[in-house]
């Protein structure tokens, strides 16, 4: 083998090595742990939202960031509001970081598997919620339906940030 050829394998195996990122033995990511992991959350979108109004939860979009915040959303109650005609979902935040953070919630309103319920979306930003506390917020949205509201019996977390 003629040294240019063994220069140009050296030359590829150090770029392969800068490319893919040189990892420990362990063949774990960049902290050289062992191995990797993501979260799923099987109780719904993140959020702690087993109320008895049936609110339901799907994945969320969005890193961990967006999980971390997701995770702080408990949602207590999930109604149409007969006297105001609103669509009504009360939250408790709960930031049990060392942080202040403002937290931006976006609720989706759906209705029951079958439902002609279109879906309904509310949101809120800037709540401002003190580290190692908690704060209850209400997002609400116009019902815009013909019927009485009551088709809405669902809502979950679809997005939720903090800064």
């Amino acid at each position: 083998m003629k040294i240019r050829h063994v220069r140009a394998i050296a030359v590829f195996g150090i770029a392969l090595v800068a490319l893919t990122g040189a990892r420990g033995s362990s063949g774990g990511g960049c902290d050289n742990s062992s191995s990797s992991s993501s979260s799923s959350s099987s109780g719904g979108s993140g959020s702690r939202d087993d109320d008895s109004a049936g609110s339901t939860g799907g994945s969320l979009p969005g890193g961990s960031g967006a999980d971390k915040a997701a995770r702080d959303v408990t949602i207590d109650e999930c109604k149409y509001d007969v006297a105001t005609k609103n669509l009504t979902a009360k939250i408790t935040i709960d930031n049990s970081g060392a942080l202040d953070y403002d937290y931006n919630v976006t609720m989706k309103f759906t209705g029951d598997a079958g439902s002609t319920a279109v879906p309904a979306t509310a949101m809120k930003t800037g709540i401002t919620v003190a580290a190692g506390s908690t704060q209850t917020a209400e997002l609400t949205t116009p019902y815009t339906g013909s019927g009485d509201g009551s088709e809405y019996t669902k809502c979950e977390v679809t997005r939720a940030s903090r800064s």
